[in-house]
């Protein structure tokens, strides 16, 4: 039980390795009663292509960020609270096995695990901690989460008018909403979703034709910015702003608990 790890040097040890590994870019984790739970490299479907991603499990939050130097220095650390995530298991295909979904507020994204066993492990440790964490804090499970994003490969031509094809020129939008790809026109409204920014996002058409409706018609939003070029700024996600160091061998994840030797 991660109980038990709570006041050991091993754990501050751990967690001490975990922030100096993001250095200043990243947040402090040492916090009264948290514990890492277990890490290891997962593959993250990023917008772009799938990158691989080392991530952190805590009794509280889960921890990832793009790897620089194996097991040493990370960077673009993005922290998720626990009471915030529901997991939905992906079916293998030929492309792609051993994957679920990580959803969440205001990102929800697949990661995709070496073999079937890590993936259960992985599954299995991150839901026993949300588990606990809402069992004893007394919090309730977040119910309204982001999309997950179609990623760019799989939309040659736009999905809600079926007609634009994305060229340099003609780029690719996300809805904020649905996660489908769409061209500028069909996305050149804006719509608030508070869950996942202070601020108007961008959604497409049809999106926004059935918030409208729900909401009796707020104000129309036209104008959306860079509405044939790229995202405009702060809507890109995060995750493809740059290469990070290409992976060696594979490394099995480590979960601490009861079979963990070196306590």
């Amino acid at each position: 039980m991660v109980d038990r790890l709570v006041n050991s040097e091993a754990n501050t040890r751990r967690i001490a390795i975990v922030e100096n590994g993001f250095g200043s870019s990243g947040q402090p984790l040492a916090v009264p009663g948290r514990v890492l739970v277990g890490e290891g490299v997962l593959t993250k479907m990023c917008r772009k292509k799938p990158k691989p991603r080392q991530f952190f499990l805590f009794n509280d939050i889960l921890v990832y960020g793009n790897v620089i130097i194996n097991k040493k220095k990370y960077n673009k650390q993005h922290i998720i609270p626990l009471e915030e995530v529901k997991l939905e298991s992906i079916k293998d295909d030929n492309a792609n096995q051993n994957g679920w979904l990580i959803r969440t507020a205001s990102k929800s994204f697949a990661v995709y695990a070496a073999t079937a066993t890590e993936k259960q492990e992985w599954m299995a440790h991150i839901n026993k901690c949300i588990d606990d964490l809402l069992r004893k804090s007394g919090k309730k499970a977040v119910e309204v989460h982001a999309a997950v994003w179609v990623p760019d490969g799989d939309a040659p031509v736009c999905m809600h008018c079926k007609k634009t094809q994305f060229t340099l020129l003609n780029r690719r939008h996300h809805c904020r909403k649905c996660g489908a790809v769409v061209c500028g026109p069909c996305s050149n409204k804006r719509y608030l979703l508070p869950n996942q920014s202070s601020k108007p996002l961008r959604v497409c058409l049809y999106c926004y034709g059935i918030l409208s409706a729900k909401d009796n018609g707020p104000p129309m939003m036209d104008g959306v910015k860079n509405a044939g070029g790229t995202e405009s700024s702060g809507e890109e996600d995060s995750d493809d702003e740059e290469e990070n160091a290409k992976p060696g061998t594979h490394e099995v994840p480590t979960f601490y608990g009861d079979n963990d030797r070196s306590e």
